[in-house]
């Protein structure tokens, strides 16, 4: 199986900055648990229509990312994720060295 990179790009709801990063602190402390890995995580200001939070991600595989999406303490989280993030775009990427 093929690893996967993934670029995602987060927006946090109006006021809900620090919430959509405490989330994603909690939800990226279970990607090892599905061999997968956080190459990079930065931030911008999330003004002006950019998102707020944008991550380089590695999976295993396929399997491994599905694993991770249905991890039943991700989806616990599910109502909380809602509460902070308007807006999530993932991006099938491959690092160029």
């Amino acid at each position: 199986a093929m690893s996967l990179t993934l670029c995602v790009l987060l927006w946090a709801r109006p006021g809900a900055e620090d919430g959509l990063i405490a989330y994603e602190d909690q939800v990226l402390a279970m990607a090892p648990d599905h061999r997968g890995r956080v190459l990079q995580r930065v931030r911008s200001s999330g003004a002006d229509g950019q998102p707020l939070e944008i991550q380089l991600l590695e999976f295993a595989s396929a399997q491994a990312l599905d694993g991770f999406m249905a991890d039943p303490r991700r989806q616990s989280l599910a109502s909380e994720r809602e509460r902070v993030i308007s807006k999530t775009e993932v991006i099938n990427v491959q690092v160029m060295t």
